[in-house]
Formats: C-alpha cells, structure tokens, sequence
C-alpha cells in the first residue's frame, strides 16, 4: 500500500484549533521531502465533496506555522454524515487522483474518516486537533496548550479586577464534555473552585468553599466552570443561586467564549503539528491506515481510529487532588 502512494490529501475538520496550521505545513513539507504530490482540500470534508483541492508545495505553506485558525479552512458537513454524501466525496476522490488522506480534527471528524477509509479502501491517518485534549490515544491533541495559555491569561487580567473590588467571579472556559481545560487552568489561575464534568458537585460544596474563602480573608475568588459541568450548565442561574446563599459577595460572571480557539499556537503547538504531520505521513509510507497519531511519554505513537473515537481519556485524579490543596 505505502509504496504505491503519489498522491495525498489534508483536510481539517470540526473545530478550528491553534497549531493545525503547524501541521499542515508539516505534511506538506513532508511530502515534499519524500517526493508526494500533496493537495489541500478546503473546507473540510465539504470540501473533499465539493473537489474543492489546492495542490500544495513548500512554499505555498511558507509563514503559517504562526497563525491560528488553519488556512484550509474548516466546517461541519452534515452530507458526509450519509453514504450518499461520503460516495460523492469518494468520487471526488477518485477524480483527483487521491492515494490517501490525512485528517486533522477531533473524534467527530476521525469518524467520518474510519467510516470512508472502510467503505472506499482509502487509507486515512488522523491527526488530533482539538483545544479540549480529550481524544484517546494522545498525552496532548493540537491546540489544547495554547488555549491553556489564552485561558489563564484570562484568569489573571480578571483577577486584577477582582481584587480591586473585592468581587467573587464565575468564569465559563471551553469544555463540552470534558474538564481538562479547565481543571489545568484553574489550578495555573489559582481558582478558589473548579467545576468539570468528571466531577459531581452541588450548589452547596460551591457555597462552603466560598464561605472558607471568606473566612481565610481571600481578597478575590475565582470560580472556573466547564461549560459542560452539569452544575454550571447554565454559569448565570449557578452565579444566582450562589449569590443568594452568599449575602454580601459582589458577583460577576464572565464567558470567555471562542477567545479560546484563537491566537498565535504556543512553541508547544507548534512543535507537536509539526512531529504529528511528518509522522501521519510516515505512517501512510509504511501501509499503515485506519489510525490516528499521537504523542505519548514525549514519543510519537499510534492508536487505532476505533479506539480513539470510542474510549475516553480519564481526568487525572492526581491533579483534582492537587487543585483541592492549593486553592486554600
């Protein structure tokens, strides 16, 4: 399979990510040195049934690796979704000459690809590219630090208010269905409490810390809430509730939204697209399909499509524990 490869093709999925960029170039480049024709395809998987390509060459990803977003662009294609809309892709497919695919995205986007690799025979290797970092397989998915960073930053410019007026702050980070952005935040911001999804808590756990907050004569407190946290739901009605158990708290609530997605991606970011794009080719080189690279222990691995759509990374308990003492 990998030595009949001429031609392959990139595309990002789902949502944007700093350092998919990164990658990008970092495919492209590696084709390049390996003598692959290589073609962008823009606008997702929308893209691939639209034949929307752009052949690619070296230069053609010149000073990109600093800028977020992904310069193929990205959208969530509900035709691909059906066997219909995924034969028209294929024939796309087919039309440009495509040997294999490489797919930066998320679990949703590594579905697509394990459903098309198996029913055309085309082999597909994933790249994880979400800030949430919950995809299975990988210490660390693209965009997931720099969004740490952004979120943080966040945290200390809103603390300076915070102090100044003695104001208790509810912050909203990113977090559907996983609480790794701002379990990590929060310890790094030096939140008074942190709600995730992994972890159940009630209206009243918030209160008692807020009370012993209080009783310790914090100057500032800073909830930060998953948006995903069954309790923090809805950050406004949690605000509220907590605000008439807690009389005399100034509260405010802050949401910071797609902030998150953007910005130039970190030297992590970058250094991770770039080891996970030379590495996604490699694994085409050598027959490999149906996977997803990762990096595990500072090491390039790989995972099976399956597993990583299908199982879960678990939230470290060992960090949960650590955010419990340090936010006396």
């Amino acid at each position: 399979m990998g030595n009949n490869l001429k031609h392959i093709g990139v595309l990002t999925s789902g949502g944007d990510a700093p350092g998919m960029n990164a990658a990008i170039r970092a495919v492209v480049r590696a084709c390049t040195h390996y003598d692959l024709k290589v073609s962008g395809i823009h606008e997702g998987y929308q893209g691939l049934i639209d034949g929307n390509f752009q052949e690619l060459d070296a230069r053609a990803v010149a000073h990109i690796i600093n800028r977020g977003g992904t310069m193929l662009k990205s959208a969530r294609c509900m035709e691909f979704r059906s066997k219909e809309g995924r034969e028209k892709a294929y024939e796309q497919a087919k039309k440009q000459g495509l040997d294999a695919l490489v797919v930066i995205g998320g679990d949703g986007s590594f579905t697509g690809a394990s459903l098309f690799s198996k029913e055309f025979d085309i082999p597909v290797v994933g790249i994880p590219g979400t800030i949430d970092n919950d995809i299975y397989g990988t210490d660390y998915t693209i965009g997931f630090d720099t969004a740490l960073n952004t979120v943080v930053d966040a945290i200390d410019k809103i603390r300076d208010t915070a102090t100044s007026h003695n104001r208790l702050f509810f912050i909203e980070c990113m977090g559907r269905d996983a609480g790794f952005i701002a379990l990590n935040a929060g310890i790094a911001g030096g939140a008074t409490e942190i709600l995730i999804p992994e972890d159940d808590k009630e209206v009243d756990d918030v209160v008692a810390k807020l009370k012993a907050s209080r009783d310790a004569k914090k100057s500032s407190n800073i909830v930060l809430v998953a948006e995903g946290d069954q309790l923090g739901g809805d950050v406004f009605k949690l605000a509220r509730d907590a605000g008439e158990r807690l009389p005399g708290y100034d509260i405010r609530v802050s949401v910071l939204g797609h902030i998150q997605r953007g910005g130039s991606p970190t030297c992590s970011d970058r250094v991770l697209g770039s080891r996970l794009g030379v590495a996604a080719i490699e694994q085409l080189m050598s027959g490999h399909s149906g996977i997803m690279v990762g990096l595990r222990n500072d090491t390039v691995t790989t995972e099976t499509l399956h597993d990583a759509i299908t199982k879960k990374p678990g939230i470290n308990r060992n960090l949960m524990h650590v955010a419990e003492i340090v936010s006396l």
